[in-house]
């Protein structure tokens, strides 16, 4: 059964900060198209025998047009698949957070498992395996201490 997401962003700060990236590297590559192309159509244009200089005039607002429109669709592009991309990164964090937060209560929760396309699989088994022994417990709940703690305490 397919569980159906509750939360728009789940882990908000490392999906925009990621997102924002996708975004950057996609305006940059945009940008550089735009100059690349401006310079490629005035070269041309100098090289006319005529009516290069009115080509010249012209070639900054088409390619401005075509710039703008490149922006129209891809950034928005972008930014949703960037959302969709980070969905596979940052829900499974969440779970891994959720999950090994219910295990240190002394919880006994079933084996953590991903929904079906997302990522870090390998890390939930490892997170199961390393688990299995707190989890299995027949005695009371699992306290775990950090090592600066039971330094203290001693």
């Amino acid at each position: 059964m397919q569980h159906k997401r509750r939360i728009q962003l789940i882990q908000p700060r490392l999906q925009l900060r990621l997102i924002l990236t996708f975004l950057g590297v996609s305006a940059l590559a945009l940008a550089l198209q735009f100059i690349l192309f401006t310079a490629s159509l005035t070269r041309l244009a100098a090289e006319l025998p005529a009516d290069g200089p009115q080509l010249i005039e012209q070639v900054p607002e088409h390619v401005l047009l075509v710039l703008l429109v490149s922006i129209a669709v891809l950034l928005p592009l972008t930014f949703f698949v960037g959302v969709v991309v980070t969905f596979r990164i940052a829900g499974p964090i969440y779970r891994f957070e959720s999950y090994l937060t219910d295990v240190i209560a002394g919880g006994k929760p079933a084996d953590c498992r991903l929904r079906k396309g997302d990522e870090l699989k390998d890390l939930c088994e490892l997170i199961n395996r390393a688990t299995a022994p707190l989890r299995n417990r027949e005695t009371g709940p699992a306290v775990l201490e950090r090592p600066d703690e039971r330094e203290r305490a001693a």
